[in-house]
């Protein structure tokens, strides 16, 4: 059997559990090893000093933002690549991989020029205070700039997953996340860099991770073709794109400004507490991303199964994806918990402030992370099957709906305690919407005739 129709057969026929696995674990591997890198980059950078991390700290939102452009169009044109390849219509999905892929470049492109010419307004509004600010410059200069290869990665990620290629999206992102790991040291601090080695050290990954991807295209171990003549701008091709695209790109968007929101209010308590939400952010990040990872395998099937009528497959996925992230939310979560104040140790040189507010915010974090896996399925659910309204508002609840009010509201309550328990709150409001959205969803996909999208 060759290896397209390998990949069908997985989506199509495989056992659930087989097939999560083998499309899940692949890419969680790699996200969580991309997660490692992150905090190892943090890691490192916290050993510059205080300031130093709050750089970090105030850029990390923006390349969100940048990264959100390959989501825009990856994430948007994998849940209609998967419905495609469900329905055999493969003259269509390499029209749809195409278009996405080389949209995002050159939008991607456009974005990071605008943000580079204006990024100074932009830094002070993500949270930098003066003494922040001239590491924020040099490491976001260089890190924003050479995110367009980040940009194209991550829409090739999302589109070899929609194919089952997960083992290739695992290779590119490993690929990069461990040449990171190995060139942060030398940038930082063999060659007396800072900060700006800590960018020059991710953009070299980045591109490793480019040449991996484009390696996998040249040799033609795609399902799709990514030929520019493919490029088709019909309004089929782009509402599916963008209707499942943009509550994607709303997603990161919010995501961003919930980090920025955190930011400046963090930095009235001083410089301790901002630094204290880059360690913060990149812990939670790390469980978010490898929940991510392990329902990128979910995505697909799901989104086959709905395309090919499968309802009990498609329900015996929902279970099993919903009991796995759960029990891995749990398990990291009650570990952020426990440990607050060791973890937070491992990112400063010695500010107490720092680990005493990190470690307050990340116990209560930890907690309220056990819905997360609950809350992503649906939120992917949504999304894969064509439902833009719904998995658009859904997707804004945990980081905008939620998020906003309360970050804006209960600091003037209760101090820093409000920034701490900002996000725990939203997590909790989030899960309970998510209860009532997802017993409307299942009446509708019980129903035998359902109407496909």
């Amino acid at each position: 059997m060759d290896q397209p129709n390998k990949k069908m057969q997985l989506l199509g026929s495989a056992p659930i559990p087989k097939a999560l696995l083998a499309l899940g674990l692949p890419t969680m591997m790699g996200m969580l090893i991309n997660a490692l890198y992150n905090l190892a980059d943090t890691h490192f950078v916290g050993g510059l000093g205080t300031d130093q991390m709050g750089a970090v700290t105030v850029a990390f939102p923006l390349g969100q933002v940048i990264v959100g452009l390959g989501l825009l169009f990856g994430n948007g044109a994998a849940a209609y690549l998967s419905r495609l390849l469900g329905r055999g219509d493969k003259k269509t999905a390499n029209k749809v991989a195409s278009t996405a892929l080389y949209s995002s470049v050159l939008v991607g492109a456009i974005l990071i020029l605008c943000s580079v010419l204006f990024l100074k307004p932009i830094l002070k509004q993500l949270g930098a205070i003066d003494s922040v600010m001239p590491y924020a410059v040099s490491y976001a200069g260089i890190y924003i700039t050479f995110s367009i290869f980040n940009v194209f990665n991550v829409t090739m990620n999302n589109i070899v997953s929609s194919e089952g290629a997960a083992k290739t999206a695992m290779c590119a992102l490993i690929a990069g996340a461990v040449l990171n790991v190995v060139l942060d040291p030398v940038f930082i601090y063999e060659l007396h860099l800072g900060v700006a080695g800590a960018a020059i050290a991710t953009a070299i990954s980045q591109i490793v991770s480019t040449v991996v991807y484009l390696c996998y295209i040249l040799r033609k171990k795609s399902v799709f073709s990514f030929r520019i003549r493919e490029c088709c701008y019909s309004k089929e091709i782009m509402s599916e794109i963008l209707k499942i695209g943009i509550p994607t790109l709303l997603f990161q968007v919010l995501t961003s400004l919930s980090i920025g929101l955190i930011n400046n209010v963090a930095k009235e308590y001083g410089g301790s507490a901002l630094a204290a939400m880059g360690p913060l952010t990149k812990i939670m990040s790390m469980g978010s991303l490898i929940v991510f990872g392990f329902l990128k395998g979910f995505q697909p099937i799901a989104g086959f199964s709905y395309g090919a009528k499968k309802i009990d497959r498609l329900q015996e996925a929902i279970r099993i994806s919903i009991l796995w992230s759960t029990i891995f939310c749990v398990v990291f979560g009650l570990a952020a918990a426990a440990f607050p104040v060791q973890i937070m140790t491992l990112f400063t040189k010695g500010d107490k402030e720092m680990v005493r507010i990190g470690a307050a915010a990340l116990r209560a974090n930890g907690l309220s992370f056990i819905f997360f896996g609950f809350y992503t399925v649906y939120s992917f659910l949504f999304l894969v099957m064509g439902k833009a309204k719904e998995g658009c508002f859904l997707g804004a609840c945990r980081q905008g709906i939620c998020f906003v009010p309360v970050i804006l509201l209960l600091p003037t309550v209760m101090g820093i305690k409000g920034v701490l328990y900002a996000q725990p709150i939203a997590d909790i409001l989030s899960a309970f919407i998510t209860v009532f959205m997802a017993l409307h969803l299942h009446k509708d996909i019980t129903i035998p005739e359902y109407k496909r999208p």
